[in-house]
């Protein structure tokens, strides 16, 4: 069964980049066909999908959050990380990440991810 975990810091300043970690187990992230994605929820309010890494390293983001996002992986660790730069109050959320063994299309909808972190608080504050 694959599992994952998030880690990183619970605390970022504004204008500071939020820089949060995903361990899978159960599991390769390197197996076709598998897909891996952040996904956060702000206080309130509901999913919100922010983009992926698949199998084979490609990756693609929410439009609304390119320009400020980077994922990527390091396979060795069995790990794939998120970056969000010039964070601001609104980025505070708690922070998912998600895996689906249907990555050939690079889901992009939460319900298509049945493997789930157990999320993460990311408080943005000075």
């Amino acid at each position: 069964q694959v599992q994952l975990q998030e880690s990183g810091p619970g605390l970022v300043k504004p204008s500071q980049t939020l820089s949060l970690t995903c361990t899978v187990s159960g599991g390769s992230i390197t197996t076709s066909y598998y897909a891996w994605s952040w996904i956060r929820q702000p206080p309130g309010k509901g999913l919100e999908w922010m983009g992926v890494i698949a199998y084979d390293g490609s990756t693609y983001y929410s439009p609304s959050l390119k320009s400020r996002t980077s994922i990527s992986r390091d396979t060795s660790k069995n790990q794939f990380s998120l970056q969000l730069s010039s964070v601001t109050p609104e980025d505070t959320a708690v922070y998912y990440c998600a895996g689906s063994r249907d990555g050939l299309g690079l889901p992009r909808q939460t319900y298509e991810y049945p493997y789930w972190g157990q999320g993460t608080q990311v408080i943005v504050s000075s």
